[in-house]
């Protein structure tokens, strides 16, 4: 089975990451290998703490209303992709979907 590369996300986008450390993701059921994350090192630390801390005078400083459409329509894609999500989760803690 060809596990998934999962990688960094700063700053709004995909980031390849400095390290080229990686530790498994084992599904705890079966053991088999599920994908591989990418290991941050203190660089790719360093630019998504920059990134959170950049961004987050305009969330601040957003009304509560536009606070409140972004976090609808956050729990909108959620709901949109909750299966796929849910898929996830169980085969990362080794459950059955229905739990």
């Amino acid at each position: 089975m060809h596990s998934q590369h999962i990688g960094h996300y700063i700053n709004g986008s995909p980031a390849t990451g400095h390290s080229k450390r990686t530790q498994a993701v084992t599904n705890p059921a079966t053991g088999a290998v599920t994908a591989q994350v990418a290991l941050a090192d203190s660089t790719d630390v360093q630019q998504a703490v920059a990134a959170a801390q950049a961004a987050f005078p305009a969330w601040a400083d957003a009304p509560p209303l536009r606070r409140a459409r972004v976090m609808f329509r956050f729990l909108e894609l959620l709901h949109q992709h909750k299966d796929a999500l849910a898929h996830a989760i169980t085969a990362e803690h080794g459950k059955v979907f229905t739990d």
